[in-house]
């Protein structure tokens, strides 16, 4: 070889190619369970402060909002509500959660909680596990 031809050879391109590689999927998985993670905790501090939001309701207006006029009674003044001074959500309608879907929400009285609020996970359907897990106020 001439002094002139300085450079790697495909050998050596090859060998940091497949390093590369071997991190990549090492450290590749590692980093979408955390961000997996991320989501889940995201929706969690979202679900509180729409708890927040409904606890304001109820003070000012005397109970929480029904079902039919669900989490945009926070948002849009319904119609009835005597002492309704919203919008109680900072940008004024309804988040939705981390995987783009509604929040859900129904006005019973389940287990000694006043309301049902929650997150349907990354699958959008009820039930499932991991990030496919619902996510509630009450667990």
């Amino acid at each position: 070889m001439k002094k002139s031809q300085v450079g790697f050879s495909l050998i050596e391109l090859m060998i940091v190619l497949v390093i590369l590689g071997l991190i990549a999927g090492v450290v590749g998985p590692q980093a979408m369970k955390y961000l997996g993670k991320g989501k889940t905790k995201s929706a969690k501090v979202q679900i509180e402060n729409i708890s927040s939001a409904l606890d304001m309701y109820r003070l000012e207006v005397g109970s929480y909002p029904s079902t039919s006029q669900g989490l945009n009674a926070l948002a849009k003044e319904p119609s009835g509500a005597r002492g309704w001074s919203g919008p109680y959500l900072k940008k004024g309608s309804v988040p939705k959660d981390p995987w783009n879907n509604s929040y859900q929400y129904k006005r019973v009285n389940n287990n000694g909680h006043p309301y049902e609020l929650y997150s349907m996970g990354a699958d959008g359907v009820k039930g499932g596990t991991d990030d496919d897990a619902d996510l509630s106020l009450w667990d």
